[in-house]
């Protein structure tokens, strides 16, 4: 064997085990990620520490499909018509922290990822709750304003789009709040920042739709909940971990 042949084996060996480094099991946590406090929110194999809004267990709509949490239309609803079905991880409420989700869209599909959620009986997920948004910037039918695209805070600042991934195609967002300091990542890529419970948040809310809703008025919790959307159409989520800062 010769001396560049040997070389380029050694190579290949060593591009290997750089590249298998960096692959990383789905809904499992590195030693890194270990050490820095992570946790996972999503066991990749059933429902544990997830149940109905307002609820006491899983709605119906609910399924683990290959290693994912998988949302769809319910049983008599047209897409669109949520079947009650919005979710929360109510183990632990969480304050200053670092989320990290993996979403992918189906055709025109629509839902959130909530954070600082306050369980009210009777009322809905969003009742006192700041929204990632979650969308097919393509095909769904509330892509008309630009804050209601992929990774904006729903209805009060967007997200470039050209930071996220088309429909059936993976996308993770990162969300990071810090005493009140919020950031949104979109695939890496910063996208949108704003701190809560200042002049400035109480000016943009004004101007949005939460302007007239009761709990916005009272304001948004310091601490709260994890939860997702039923919007009443198919969606999917993985690699739902978190790390408290």
């Amino acid at each position: 064997m010769t001396k560049n042949i040997l070389v380029t084996l050694s190579l290949t060996v060593a591009l290997f085990l750089s590249l298998s480094g960096f692959s990383q099991e789905l809904n499992k946590l590195t030693k890194k990620e270990k050490k820095q406090g992570w946790q996972l929110l999503f066991n990749g194999e059933n429902f544990d520490g997830w149940r109905q809004c307002n609820g006491t267990a899983m709605p119906a709509n609910w399924v683990v499909e290959d290693h994912s949490m998988k949302i769809f239309t319910g049983a008599g609803k047209k897409p669109g018509q949520g079947s009650n079905g919005d979710v929360l991880y109510p183990g632990k409420k969480f304050k200053n922290f670092e989320l990290s989700i993996d979403f992918k869209a189906g055709k025109a599909a629509n839902s959130g990822i909530f954070y600082y959620v306050r369980e009210v009986k009777g009322e809905p997920i969003y009742y006192a709750a700041p929204e990632v948004q979650v969308l097919d910037n393509v095909d769904a039918g509330d892509n008309k304003v630009a804050s209601h695209l992929a990774g904006s805070l729903y209805d009060i600042l967007p997200c470039d789009p050209k930071t996220v991934h088309p429909a059936y195609s993976w996308n993770t967002v990162v969300v990071r709040v810090k005493d009140g300091h919020a950031t949104h990542f979109m695939n890496g890529i910063k996208v949108v920042e704003y701190t809560l419970w200042t002049p400035e948040w109480d000016a943009m809310v004004a101007k949005s739709k939460f302007k007239n809703f009761k709990g916005w008025s009272e304001g948004i919790d310091k601490e709260g909940y994890i939860g997702l959307q039923d919007h009443g159409y198919t969606l999917w989520f993985r690699n739902i971990k978190i790390r408290e800062l």
